[in-house]
């Protein structure tokens, strides 16, 4: 199992989440969100990311040229598609993992990308981890985590990863380093 940290935004943010044991790095390039950034802003740190640590840049219903060519500049490894993408919107040379809110404990039907990722119903909430365990494929836990919650949903779902970003914040894009690496420890069961 592996931890992403989402929304990275910063250099310190980023070199902090990857000492405390976090395999992946989430860049949002969704401009409505809080945690926004431009493939300009990575680029002045991309290169100090080591090759081993998956780059995953956060999409919205964009075109797969522009995800293509932010991926080619920043060196992106995987597209995460949070919008109504079907798999004729999939970028090209990316792996791509699908985002699903899950509400009223609905699991989404299966779809063809490496892996799934499942939401909370909004933005820091959790929803029924149960529903995870019994998707098929690999799966990633996201929406609400934190700390003291990661390792009853990691027990629940038994997933491929987990994902936190908001739960784990001083302000939105700005990552609070003890709690990030609280989270990736009990994430870990370390």
């Amino acid at each position: 199992m592996f931890v992403k940290i989402c929304g990275i935004t910063n250099r310190e943010d980023a070199l902090a989440a990857i000492d405390a044991g976090a395999l992946a790095l989430g860049f949002n390039f969704y401009d409505r969100s809080p945690r926004a950034v431009t493939a300009a802003q990575i680029e002045a740190f991309v290169n100090d990311i080591p090759k081993n640590i998956w780059k995953v840049g956060i999409f919205v219903n964009e075109v797969p040229a522009k995800i293509e060519a932010i991926g080619a500049q920043i060196g992106l490894d995987v597209a995460q598609l949070h919008g109504e993408e079907t798999a004729a919107d999939h970028p090209r040379n990316l792996r791509v993992w699908k985002a699903f809110r899950i509400v009223d404990g609905n699991a989404p039907k299966p779809y063809a990308a490496e892996a799934i990722l499942l939401d909370g119903p909004s933005s820091g909430k959790t929803f029924d981890w149960s529903v995870a365990a019994g998707f098929p494929g690999k799966v990633i836990v996201a929406g609400g985590l934190d700390e003291t919650n990661v390792r009853e949903a990691v027990e629940r779902a038994n997933p491929w990863g987990v994902d936190v970003s908001s739960r784990i914040e001083n302000s939105p894009g700005k990552k609070d380093h003890v709690r990030m690496k609280k989270f990736i420890k009990a994430a870990l069961g370390s």
